[in-house]
């Protein structure tokens, strides 16, 4: 097999030039982003840091065939040309999964079958046996994406989804952030958890995401130390495995107490009690101050500082001592009578006590600077899964910004930093 590969790195929508910007990083070249990720020559070392290092992207896909097709016989004729025996053996596991995008097939269920069928044919002709199919934790991960034209089939290396660190309990609250799509509204912060990044603050952690990546960031620790991976049962990687127990080695010891501050909490006592735990999962409980309490009502922990936050809609912007019945629509939500009143709120209370601070909030309202009667100085696009947001940036000063707003509203971007 040859020591060169593709790699593709798929991520959320927006995250691209961020995710570009941190493959770059980790492989010491430059990288392009592409739709939906980041494609790049590699080899089974660069695959195994980048499971290990990388915040951002959602899988490391290595690529083992492409060509154009017209329908599943041509599916099935291209995964043929991968000698899957070099893979796995007869006696493990296989799944196959399909994305697609403008695909003129009738079912992408009869072209994952057609992988699959290739797959196990070529295992009975070259080793006279055939692996299973497991749907939950198989050895080997197939995916295989579909346009209009060409097909390419993806080797898994990840398995579980990067997002999925390792320290989230089962029952953690509703709608949790990704882990990734936290990091990401870290790096459009450019927010590093370096001392020169100054206070971090997240007024409505939930159950900690945030704060969690900003504290593993600043503590130097690899999102994936804590957590196994499909490669490690593959038989490429094989000849790699005291390679990989020494990268793993090197990036718990680099681990080091973070420089900077880390303030989060929330309204609810028993999300702040989730992110508390979550964060000891993690190992970096020391590195954040966790405290419940009403944004409205929280004074800023430091002179000048970064809050990046993820408010919610519902259960956790409830007053304090509320149950988890539905609520009418217009009971108040911490103090305000609604949600367009809380974000006025909020931001008067910034605009009094948070003086030389910049917000970052992900939100899907895309009036929320005007509910705010604040002027956002950045604004960019993001998908919190199928979700349309984006990420506004408020540079606080006291008193009104709206005065500033006569210059018109700033486009879209994806910048680099904060």
């Amino acid at each position: 097999m040859s020591a060169r590969i593709e790699l593709f790195l798929p991520c959320a929508a927006g995250v691209e030039p961020f995710l570009a910007e941190e493959v770059e990083s980790l492989a010491g070249r430059p990288v392009a982003a592409a739709r939906g990720g980041v494609a790049l020559p590699a080899d089974a070392a660069l695959a195994m840091r980048l499971n290990l290092e990388s915040r951002l992207a959602q899988r490391v896909l290595w690529r083992v065939a492409q060509a154009r097709y017209r329908g599943e016989d041509d599916l099935y004729a291209l995964a043929r040309t991968v000698r899957w025996g070099d893979w796995i053996t007869p006696r493990q596991t296989l799944r196959v999964d399909t994305t697609a995008r403008n695909a003129p097939l009738k079912s992408l269920n009869f072209a994952a079958l057609r992988i699959k069928d290739a797959v196990c044919d070529t295992m009975r002709e070259s080793a006279g046996a055939r692996p299973d199919v497991d749907t939950r934790d198989p050895d080997l991960s197939l995916v295989l994406h579909l346009d209009g034209e060409r097909a390419a089939l993806y080797v898994d290396t990840s398995g579980v989804p990067l997002f999925k660190r390792g320290w989230r309990a089962a029952q953690a609250g509703d709608a949790p952030l990704k882990e990734t799509l936290a990091a990401a509204l870290l790096a459009a912060a450019g927010w590093r958890g370096r001392a020169e990044d100054g206070v971090l603050l997240d007024p409505c952690s939930g159950s900690g995401t945030i704060a969690i990546e900003a504290a593993q960031m600043a503590c130097g620790r690899a999102p994936g130390m804590d957590r196994r991976f499909a490669f490690e049962r593959l038989t490429p990687f094989r000849d790699h495995a005291g390679a990989w127990r020494e990268m793993v080695a090197a990036a718990r010891a680099r681990a080091h107490p973070s420089a900077v501050p880390i303030f989060a909490g929330d309204v609810s006592f028993r999300m702040t009690d989730f992110a508390q735990r979550h964060a000891e999962q993690a190992g970096v409980a020391a590195a954040i101050q966790f405290k419940a309490g009403d944004m409205l009502q929280r004074p800023p922990p430091a002179e000048r500082g970064t809050m990046v936050l993820n408010p919610p809609y519902g259960e956790r912007l409830a007053p304090k001592g509320r149950g988890t019945a539905p609520r009418p629509a217009r009971e108040q939500v911490q103090g305000a009578p609604d949600m367009r009143s809380f974000f006025a709120a909020l931001a008067a209370h910034w605009k009094r006590h948070y003086a030389g601070w910049t917000a970052w909030i992900l939100s899907p309202d895309m009036k929320l600077p005007a509910h705010m009667r604040l002027k956002e100085t950045r604004r960019v696009p993001l998908w919190n899964g199928p979700i349309e947001c984006r990420l506004f940036r408020f540079d606080l000063v006291t008193g009104s910004m709206r005065g500033a707003a006569d210059a018109g509203q700033p486009q879209d971007t994806a910048p680099s930093g904060g």
